[in-house]
């Protein structure tokens, strides 16, 4: 999986890649040079998994909500 573009990932994509990463490193049987490229991949991926996050934390924040407490939309994230 390599070869795929971190940036073109979805969040679920690029959290089970990470998973796979975290497992190949903490067996240790990984020579060290493929660990320095694994461990540099899997930080990019968390990274990635991070922006995604916030991304996602932003619109959920973004929704307003009636007096019922109903989503009537989303307000600007500027509005502040």
């Amino acid at each position: 999986m390599a070869d795929v573009q971190i940036v073109q990932m979805s969040f679920e994509t690029a959290m089970a890649e990470l998973e796979q990463v975290v497992t190949q490193l903490e067996r240790g049987d990984v020579a060290l040079d493929a660990s320095i490229t694994l461990y540099e991949r899997g930080a990019a991926l968390k990274a990635h998994c991070e922006a995604k996050l916030k991304s996602a934390e932003e619109k959920v924040a973004a929704i307003t909500l009636n007096g019922d407490g109903q989503p009537t939309g989303v307000a600007s994230l500027d509005a502040g």
